[in-house]
C-alpha cells in the first residue's frame, strides 16, 4: 500500500461535538484485513454515546455496524470464517468484537462472553492502526475478528446490520429457545426489534410488537409482525396487558424480548408474558458499557 494513501475518521470530541481526523492507511499485519467502508448504520448505542449517556464512552470514533470491501489482506488470511476465498474488492462484513480463543470463557465453550472481546473496540483514533470504528473511510479488522463474504444478491443496505442487529437477535432467539407456533412479544421496534421480527417469523412464531411510535410499528408490520400495539394509544399498563391477553387467548405471550433500551420495560415485560413464559433482556446497556443478554423465566402468577 502506498505511503501516500490516507483515510478519514469521524471523531466525537465530546458529546454532540464531531470532528474529522486523517491518518495514513495501515498495511494489515498477519491475519488482518483493511476494509474500505461502503455503508455504516447508526445503532441505538451510538445515540447513547452521542448524547453523553453511555456509561463509559464519552469520546472517540463512532459506529460498529458496517459493510465494505477488502482493501488489503494481511499474510495468512486467504479465506473468510466460512472458508470462502478472500480477494481485494470482495464485499465483506465483520464482527466489531473478537473471539480470542484463549480466555476461560472461550475455552469453556462460551465465546460470546470472551474476556478479550473488546480489546480493540473503542480505542481512540489517535492510536494506531487508527481505523477502529465504522464512521470512517476504512476499518481495520484484527485477526480474531470474524469476517464473512456478502453474497451478490444481498444489498449493502441489508448486509450492514448483519454485524450487530441481526446477529444479536439471532443469537438471543437461539438462547431463549423460541419454538415454532409460539407467540413472541417484542418490546421496541428499533433496529434490533425489526430484525427480531424477521428472524422470529422465519422460525414460525406469531409476533406482537409494542412501541410508542406509529411509523416504527408500521415498519415492524412490513417486516412481518402479526400485531402491533401503540403505547401512545394505550398509555395505561393494565390496558396494554389486557390487549395482549385478548391477542393470546387470555394466556399472554410465550416469550418476550426487551429491545427498548428503557429500564422500565423490564418490569412491564415480566407482567405481560404468560405463566411459565420466558423473557430475554437484550436492549439495555450495563454499567460496564456493554450490551448484555439476560434470560428470565416468569414465576407462577396468583
Amino acid at each position: 500500500m502506498s505511503d501516500a494513501a490516507y483515510g478519514r475518521v469521524a471523531v466525537m470530541t465530546s458529546p454532540r461535538e464531531l470532528d474529522y481526523a486523517e491518518y495514513p492507511l495501515p498495511a494489515p499485519g498477519p491475519g488482518a484485513i483493511l476494509m474500505k467502508v461502503t455503508r455504516a448504520n447508526v445503532c441505538g448505542s451510538e445515540l447513547h454515546i452521542w448524547n453523553g449517556k453511555h456509561p463509559v464512552k464519552k469520546s472517540g470514533g463512532l459506529g460498529h455496524e458496517m459493510v465494505g470491501t477488502v482493501a488489503a489482506l494481511g499474510e495468512g488470511r486467504p479465506t473468510d470464517n466460512a472458508g470462502q476465498p478472500l480477494n481485494p474488492g470482495d464485499r465483506i462484513v465483520a464482527t466489531y468484537f473478537q473471539t480470542c480463543d484463549r480466555c476461560a470463557r472461550c475455552l469453556g465453550g462460551q465465546p460470546n462472553l470472551c474476556d478479550n472481546a473488546y480489546e480493540f473496540f473503542g480505542k481512540q483514533p489517535a492510536e494506531a492502526p487508527h481505523f477502529h470504528a465504522a464512521f470512517g473511510t476504512h476499518y481495520y479488522i484484527h485477526p480474531r475478528q470474524h469476517v464473512y463474504k456478502v453474497p451478490d444478491e444481498i444489498p449493502d443496505s441489508v448486509a450492514a446490520s448483519a454485524n450487530c442487529a441481526l446477529s444479536q437477535v439471532t443469537f438471543g432467539i437461539d438462547q431463549i429457545g423460541l419454538q415454532y407456533g409460539e407467540t413472541l412479544l417484542i418490546q421496541g421496534a428499533g433496529g434490533l426489534g425489526l430484525n427480531a421480527v424477521a428472524v422470529a417469523k422465519e422460525r414460525g412464531a406469531t409476533v406482537i410488537v409494542i412501541d410508542p411510535s406509529g411509523p416504527r410499528l408500521e415498519q415492524a408490520q412490513r417486516f412481518g409482525a402479526d400485531h402491533a400495539i401503540n403505547m401512545a394509544d394505550i398509555p395505561d399498563l393494565e390496558d396494554r396487558i389486557a390487549a395482549l391477553q385478548q391477542l393470546t387467548g387470555g394466556q399472554g405471550p410465550d416469550v418476550a424480548i426487551e429491545l427498548t433500551g428503557v429500564p422500565d420495560a423490564f418490569a412491564e415485560g415480566l407482567r405481560q408474558i404468560r405463566r411459565g413464559g420466558r423473557y430475554l433482556v437484550m436492549g439495555n446497556l450495563s454499567l460496564a458499557g456493554r450490551c448484555r443478554s439476560t434470560q428470565a423465566t416468569s414465576p407462577a402468577k396468583p
